[in-house]
């Protein structure tokens, strides 16, 4: 029997060790992760280049003189972002702003949490009424959990704060037919402060007020964290890593983009149908998105990392993604070259037509024959050719913005691994690629032009990079 017992410990040992360590050095386990490609992206393999004028510059700027530098790998958006792309950030936005605004005026109403009946009447304003409430004597303290108990003892969850804490009830639709409202409150918002009054509608058609659609996030300033960390006194404080706030910046900015630059931008000329349509009507929605500042275009980039990351939170063992972003300017001028080396163009060059005498981007040929090149303002996203990367338009139809300030001289003295002059006190931004209203020059892939900030333009639009996570070897497996 003893002999048994003892057979049946060791037994035990064996396994128990079998599934530990043993001792040695073995990491942490984890799936095997695959990198997998965002929809309408393209990997661009890192390498190094020439980046800068690698021919004659006839304007005589001198602000890109040749220097090799080397990035990273990195995914990147097909085509520019489209109206329909933008549309669908603006539309994510206006909801969320909708149910904030029914929750907090359901709260109002009651005061309190409601019942269930309350909750569950389809014609009532209390089916939008936040999630959870701590004050909520239906549910006994045995039966919620660590952390909601952890949330009340801080007072973090108590309605006098609601405007900051509670969480939307995003299962229950929103209600766009006036005529299926559920109640009188639920009207007072929806046309009191989410729709325009009649009197300002556009041909009579019922409109949102663009005023109200504003987005807010944080982001890390990691340009004031590096000058900090170069100071002796702070890189010797204990409190250091206790003020890691003073690094976030909290934005909040208005996203619909600004229509009327089909007009402010050309004096003396008739764009009205382009103000009027352009962003919002179907027949354009596949085109580059306009009228979209650089701090736009950063907020829409922080929404689509935040729109695929809450959506891979509900998928189990589904990684976050790494953030999208706006391309470097280094990163854009590697990616227009399709890998072609010194080339003008991102189909090589020199010319800008092709063997049957057409031309190979929207710009403005022939000193003003808008015509020429078959069309007269941006055409589709995704015309002409791609590059040998795959990507569309690199040249012409808009201008789009980077991540990077301008500076005449910073090929000097910019890193030569993944330049980039980040600077969040130089307002110009660089702008890259030229746009269907530009002479051929700014067409070049190594041509550089600048934008403030705070500007949006009817030939300015955007695309989104990703930084690609894992080897870069070129058998890497894409799912």
């Amino acid at each position: 029997m003893k002999k048994i017992i003892y057979a049946l410990i060791a037994i035990a040992v064996i396994y128990g060790c079998s599934k530990k360590s043993q001792g040695e050095l073995i990491g942490v386990k984890a799936k095997k992760f695959f990198p997998e490609k965002p929809l309408g992206m393209t990997l661009v393999k890192g390498s190094s280049y020439i980046m800068g004028m690698s021919d004659y510059d006839i304007a005589q700027i001198q602000n890109a003189p040749p220097k090799t530098v080397t990035v990273r790998s990195f995914y990147m958006d097909e085509t520019e972002i489209t109206n329909g792309e933008y549309r669908q950030f603006v539309n994510w936005v206006r909801d969320s702003v909708a149910r904030d605004m029914l929750a907090e005026r359901a709260i109002e109403e009651l005061g309190k949490f409601p019942t269930e009946e309350q909750l569950d009447d389809d014609n009532s304003i209390f089916q939008y009424f936040p999630k959870y409430d701590p004050e909520n004597t239906d549910i006994a303290d045995e039966e919620k959990s660590g952390y909601q108990l952890y949330q009340e003892d801080l007072g973090a969850l108590d309605y006098n704060g609601y405007e900051k804490n509670y969480s939307l009830n995003l299962d229950i639709d929103l209600i766009w037919d006036r005529e299926e409202y559920p109640d009188l409150a639920y009207a007072q918002i929806m046309e009191d402060n989410i729709f325009l009054p009649k009197d300002q509608w556009y041909n009579g058609q019922r409109t949102i007020n663009t005023k109200i659609l504003k987005y807010r996030y944080h982001w890390f300033n990691s340009e004031k964290f590096r000058k900090a960390l170069l100071r002796p006194s702070f890189r010797d404080s204990s409190k250091k890593f206790n003020t890691r706030k003073q690094f976030f910046k909290e934005e909040v900015l208005k996203i619909y983009p600004d229509t009327t630059v089909w007009i402010k931008d050309f004096s003396y000329s008739y764009n009205e149908p382009m103000h009027n349509d352009y962003f919002w009507h179907r027949a354009f929605s596949d085109y580059p998105v306009v009228g979209v500042s650089w701090h736009q275009a950063k907020a829409f980039a922080h929404w689509r990392t935040k729109y695929k990351n809450d959506y891979n939170k509900s998928r189990k063992n589904k990684p976050s993604v790494s953030n999208f972003r706006l391309p470097t300017e280094a990163e854009w001028e590697y990616a227009a070259r399709g890998g072609l080396q010194s080339a003008t163009y991102p189909w090589g060059g020199p010319y800008i037509v092709n063997d049957r005498g057409c031309f190979l981007a929207n710009f403005k040929p022939n000193r003003g024959d808008y015509a020429a090149d078959m069309a007269l303002y941006t055409v589709e996203a995704k015309s002409y050719e791609p590059n040998d990367y795959g990507l569309y338009n690199m040249a012409g139809n808009v201008a789009e913005w980077t991540e990077s300030a301008y500076d005449k001289g910073s090929y000097e003295f910019v890193s030569s691994m993944n330049p980039n002059l980040s600077s969040v006190k130089n307002n110009r931004k660089v702008v890259r690629g030229g746009s269907w209203k530009d002479v051929a020059y700014f067409l070049r892939v190594s041509s550089r032009d600048l934008e403030y900030a705070d500007s949006s333009r009817s030939y300015i639009g955007f695309r989104t990079v990703q930084d690609y996570l894992g080897s870069d070897e070129s058998q890497i497996n894409i799912r």
